[in-house]
């Protein structure tokens, strides 16, 4: 069989039930951004940037973001409020490959852990496989990270390894742990993500019935 190059993504909106996936926009995004930082302190521990002293300082860290098309950077928008509540990007993106990487996840702290932000992974992951054809989908993180590795596996990514010594982050070492999504794993995985996203998972207090389960 012979494999084709997958298609690249660009700055165009990924729009779901609950959030508007929007290409970054720094006098729109940045002061909902700045506040949703606020309310988890935690947030920067393993990112190379942050945080942000002032509403002026992340805007010109959007600013410098917002026509990059390797990161490609998304703002997370509650589609009800139209606030941006984080961020999200396709990185090291190699279309020759089939392979793409979804990083530079920030959640701020009313957006983690909600059907939101499951919904935002399940968008990434959708437009890479079903749009642009890509054959492995990647998940990067510091290997301490213990809340985004969990996160990983709980959408589905198996964890492949770790890279010792393979980053200095903030006069830091990380070493990093590597998870990845197949082509072949995506089917049973969207039909998971559309099971638990759909509203009869969900009662009358917005609590799930049963809990997201993506097998590989």
């Amino acid at each position: 069989m012979t494999l084709r190059p997958a298609a690249a993504p660009a700055h165009r909106p990924l729009i779901g039930t609950r959030v508007r996936l929007e290409p970054l926009a720094p006098d729109r995004h940045a002061e909902d951004l700045l506040a949703a930082a606020g309310g988890d302190p935690r947030l920067w521990d393993y990112l190379p940037y942050g945080p942000f002293a002032d509403v002026a300082e992340l805007r010109a860290w959007l600013a410098e973001r917002a026509t990059s098309t390797d990161p490609l950077f998304l703002a997370v928008v509650d589609a009800k409020t139209g606030r941006a509540g984080g961020v999200v990007s396709y990185l090291r993106i190699e279309p020759e490959h089939g392979c793409i990487e979804i990083g530079h996840i920030w959640f701020g702290a009313e957006l983690q852990r909600t059907a939101a932000a499951t919904e935002t992974i399940y968008l990434l992951a959708r437009h890479a496989f079903d749009d642009l054809g890509h054959r492995r989908l990647e998940w990067k993180c510091d290997a301490a990270n213990a809340r985004s590795r969990r996160a990983a596996e709980r959408f589905g990514f198996t964890f492949e390894g770790v890279f010792r010594q393979h980053m200095i982050v903030k006069g830091r070492n990380r070493d990093t742990a590597w998870f990845a999504l197949l082509d072949s794993e995506w089917p049973a995985a969207r039909a998971a993500y559309e099971a638990w996203l759909s509203p009869e998972n969900f009662d009358a207090d917005g609590r799930q019935r049963s809990p997201l389960a993506v097998t590989a």
